[in-house]
């Protein structure tokens, strides 16, 4: 039987088609790829993305394939990947989100302002931001058309059910430390507002698409890459991925497999793919891994604190 799985939805940019989806019982998408797409719905995201990113690069010419990728992979989870049964998140623009469960396939409506749909049932339940952990508040609040939810089921389900959940933890097999993995997520987000002061931040800039980030959680075929970064002469695009308390080989391997996608999908002939690991501690273990790995590189993060008089 296959497991339920949940994502977050904007409806429209800036939740503008919100009411439309509420009224009408649908999510959907756009993008400017107008044709059916019934048969053309592979199950293999990145097959979709092979036949259709040179399709959106054709039409939004000053649009990169970064951008065409998140754009992409948007439709194909909406049209294709989501399930009969799974629940959606839809942002209300209050602060809020409503619950919604798909309850049909793929149809396209030409003409609509979101022609790729999904019929969904949308219930009189809703999650207030507020009461969310901070690493769901953080992940459905991602910039992007979908993030996938699903690694916070029994916190969603909790909070559909009226529970607030309180305690520290992961549902990643790989964390060994639960408070490294609350910490790094921390860390992302500093790293975020304050990439502009920090080393990293003198060479590379985050991706970003009409002022908007889009480099922070960016989807893949294998997991959301932490942050992805470009250089300031375009040559390289960076990948950047923080330890958040796991296993020293399942960090190594994630971001290799994170920097062939992008090497794979997202970069030009003339860009090159680089990546780094950061981590709170020395780890000799990464190190030995990277010694014989060519373009990572490995950095430490210190945090301090500072008491003063009042």
């Amino acid at each position: 039987m296959q497991s339920k799985q949940y994502f977050r939805i904007m409806l429209g940019r800036a939740h503008s088609f919100a009411d439309e989806c509420f009224e009408g019982n649908f999510i959907g998408a756009d993008f400017g790829i107008n044709q059916d797409l019934t048969d053309e719905l592979p199950e293999n995201w990145r097959e979709f993305n092979a036949k259709f990113i040179p399709i959106y690069i054709e039409n939004h010419p000053e649009k990169s394939k970064v951008a065409a990728g998140l754009a992409c992979g948007a439709i194909h989870t909406i049209s294709k990947a989501m399930n009969t049964g799974d629940i959606i998140l839809g942002p209300t623009g209050q602060g809020t989100y409503r619950i919604g469960e798909v309850t049909g396939g793929y149809s396209y409506v030409d003409g609509a302002n979101l022609q790729h749909q999904r019929n969904v049932a949308w219930l009189n339940q809703f999650i207030n931001r507020d009461e969310m952990s901070e690493s769901l508040r953080n992940s459905s609040g991602s910039i992007g058309t979908v993030s996938n939810l699903t690694r916070y089921a029994n916190e969603i389900e909790s909070l559909i059910e009226g529970n607030v959940l309180t305690t520290l933890s992961s549902t990643d097999d790989s964390v060994e430390d639960p408070t490294y993995f609350a910490l790094e997520k921390h860390l992302e987000d500093f790293l975020i507002e304050n990439w502009s002061r920090t080393r990293l931040g003198e060479k590379y800039q985050i991706y970003s698409e009409e002022g908007e980030i889009v480099g922070q959680q960016y989807p893949s075929d294998t997991g959301p890459i932490d942050i992805l970064a470009i250089s300031n002469d375009g040559n390289e695009i960076l990948v950047v991925e923080l330890k958040k308390g796991r296993a020293s080989d399942s960090v190594v391997g994630q971001i290799q497999r994170y920097m062939g996608y992008v090497q794979d999908v997202l970069a030009e002939e003339h860009q090159t793919v680089s990546g780094v690991i950061i981590a709170a501690e020395d780890d000799q273990r990464i190190r030995r891994a990277l010694s014989v790995t060519q373009n990572i590189s490995f950095m430490k993060y210190s945090v301090k604190f500072e008491l003063n008089d009042g």
